[in-house]
């Protein structure tokens, strides 16, 4: 059986949006208090983590690194990945797990979700 290039890349879209799920205005349009990044914020990632608190975003793994922006409650945010930091205790949730978005980390604990805030353990840093 032989398949043409465009029914490759049908199977190969369709496939990633069976796993992925369907991309939406909803969990595209991404915000950041300190500046606007729109969607690219969070199409240029492979995983959508969504703080529900604002969360302040830093340039390392700990409260102590630069903070160098910030994402409103509810926003979704690109993320690549998920590394052990500073441990981080609040309203009532205690862990070390950071996430690595697109421009810096925040820790897990302001992301719904698990501990890794809704990422795969394979997506370790």
């Amino acid at each position: 059986m032989t398949v043409s290039v465009l029914t490759r890349a049908a199977l190969v879209g369709a496939g990633a949006i069976a796993v992925l799920g369907p991309l939406t205005a909803t969990n595209a349009v991404a915000a950041s208090s300190d500046a606007a990044q729109g969607p690219a914020q969070v199409l240029a990632a492979p995983y959508v983590v969504e703080p529900y608190e604002t969360v302040n975003v830093r340039k390392g793994p700990s409260s102590q690194t630069e903070k160098v922006g910030s994402v409103p409650k509810g926003q979704p945010r690109g993320a690549y990945c998920w590394t052990y930091g500073e441990t981080i205790t609040d309203n009532g949730y205690t862990n070390n797990i950071w996430v690595q978005l697109v421009e810096g980390y925040v820790s897990a604990v302001y992301l719904k979700g698990d501990e890794r805030g809704g990422l795969p353990v394979s997506a370790k840093c």
